[in-house]
């Protein structure tokens, strides 16, 4: 049987993973965000749409009494340009007073629909120049990419669908058309701004489906986008972690320093207590400004071993009490003060050691 081997290397280049926190993170301080430009499209023409039902009485009021400034004007009107900078002030105001609302409500949708995709986010990064983007082999393979496909599909869509909805709106209206002559003016004005208005909100519904569909299509392309192979998962790692075996230089370089500052200061201990092979814990208690005794040095093994030598040399006294001992290991670190139910044992053990000191004294 023929034997197969796989270099399992050529796949570890492979985009298989989520990408990380840190990596969505850069990536919208790119700007490269999951948003679709059909969202605020269609909140727009609800909303403008919406606005006008809602403002109608409101435009209506103003236009009526922009015509009838007009009307009231225009016979005494001499043609001079006093006259016709007047009105012209007086329009410019009617139709800021109509537009303006709508105008806010319009920007203020815009705004939301941007802030409900992507939150607020404030880049530089897309004003940037970049060659690919003038660069004529990336612009055809833009124009012939998946992507590309998809927006002419959508667009694609849309013309035909909003198409069909406006013929059918206006197919459903021709028999009333048809005799608007005989509606009265109010009537006839009514029937035709209903019927925009049901046109508006069906293709403002249709274009929110749509917007719907597309932005799931935007977040799924931009996550496969983002995706990480497990190398650069590593080396995200690392940058972040450091590398392991320099940290486990500084971890090991870290604990000699310590060694070194514990050594330091066996010789300012009182007294040793050991149990008396495994365990050695220095204790130090200067009355007045301690409240309460303190370790200084504590280890066991070689450790423990080292500390005995070190309170050796500088003539430390070295109590053996076992229980004790291996109290203190487990309970208190170097530089705490010892647990209160401690204080007894260890006040004998100074005591006895204080006692020694007067008799060789």
């Amino acid at each position: 049987m023929a034997e197969f081997r796989f270099n399992l290397q050529l796949f570890a280049g492979e985009k298989t993973e989520p990408a990380t926190p840190r990596r969505r993170e850069e990536a919208r301080k790119k700007g490269q965000v999951a948003k679709s430009a059909e969202v605020p499209t269609a909140l727009l023409v609800l909303a403008g749409f919406l606005l006008l039902r809602v403002l109608a009485p409101f435009v209506k009021e103003n236009l009526v009494e922009l015509v009838r400034h007009f009307l009231g004007h225009l016979p005494g009107w001499q043609g001079d340009f006093p006259g016709l900078h007047s009105l012209f002030l007086v329009a410019l105001l009617k139709l800021g007073l109509v537009i303006a609302p709508i105008l806010l409500g319009l920007w203020v949708v815009s705004l939301l629909s941007q802030v409900v995709q992507v939150g607020f986010m404030v880049t530089t990064e897309v004003l940037q120049p970049k060659f690919s983007r003038i660069n004529p082999l990336e612009g055809f393979r833009r124009i012939f990419s998946k992507r590309a496909l998809v927006e002419f599909l959508k667009s694609a869509a849309k013309v035909a669908l909003v198409g069909y909805l406006v013929y059918n709106q206006i197919d459903a209206n021709l028999q009333w058309l048809s005799q608007a002559s005989l509606f009265e003016l109010e009537q006839g004005v009514s029937q035709i701004v209903d019927s925009i208005y049901r046109m508006g909100m069906q293709v403002g519904l249709f274009l929110l489906v749509l917007a719907a569909a597309d932005y799931w299509w935007q977040r799924r392309e931009f996550e496969s986008s983002i995706r990480m192979s497990k190398e650069e998962i590593k080396e995200e790692y690392k940058q972040l972690e450091g590398d392991p075996q320099i940290r486990s230089r500084i971890r090991q370089r870290q604990r000699q320093m310590a060694a070194q500052r514990m050594m330091q200061a066996i010789p300012t201990a009182d007294v040793i207590v050991t149990n008396p092979t495994h365990y050695a814990i220095a204790i130090k208690y200067t009355p007045g400004e301690m409240n309460a005794p303190r370790v200084v040095a504590k280890g066991k093994g070689l450790i423990a071993q080292r500390i005995k030598e070190e309170a050796a040399k500088h003539r430390i006294s070295t109590v053996q009490n076992p229980e004790l001992a291996r109290a203190l290991y487990d309970t208190t670190e170097i530089g705490e003060e010892i647990p209160a139910h401690l204080y007894p044992a260890v006040a004998e053990v100074l005591a006895f050691v204080y006692r020694l000191r007067r008799k060789t004294i």
